[in-house]
Parts: structure tokens; C-alpha cells; sequence
């Protein structure tokens, strides 16, 4: 049951992270965390804000989130 509960609260945050990013303007196959990873790597300032608090939760989250072949499809391109 607990794995249940953990696997459907995990589908749930994938799904508001890929939400949050469409709504920001990106591809709705990539998540906000590998969006931001990106940005982060290239210095921009609102990404290296947000995966510093998501390193609250797991260090280096977006840095581990990036998916280099998605996001091709953003409407605001990085």
C-alpha cells in the first residue's frame, strides 16, 4: 500500500512539474527541473534560484533532471 501511495504522490508532482513548465512557456515534454538545469548551466539567474531551493529537497535535483533531447518544442525557447 505505502508503495501505492508513494509511486501516485510521485505521478502527481511529475505531472506539476511538466504543468509549471507549460505554463512558463515550455515544451510539455520536459519538466520545469530540467528546464531550469539548463539555465542553470548557462548562468541564467531564475533557474539557479529555483534549483537552489529545490536542493533543499535532493541535492543537485535539476542538475540530475536534465533530459538534453527534450524541450525542443518550447513556445518561449531558452
Amino acid at each position: 500500500m505505502l508503495n501505492f501511495i508513494l509511486r501516485y504522490t510521485m505521478n502527481w508532482l511529475l505531472l506539476l512539474d511538466r504543468a509549471l513548465n507549460v505554463a512558463g512557456g515550455g515544451s510539455s515534454d520536459e519538466t520545469l527541473s530540467s528546464r531550469a538545469g539548463k539555465g542553470m548551466k548557462e548562468g541564467k539567474r531564475w533557474a539557479c534560484v529555483l534549483c537552489k531551493f529545490l536542493n533543499i529537497f535532493q541535492k543537485d535535483h535539476c542538475l540530475k533532471s536534465i533530459d538534453a533531447d527534450d524541450g525542443k518544442n518550447a513556445i518561449i525557447p531558452d
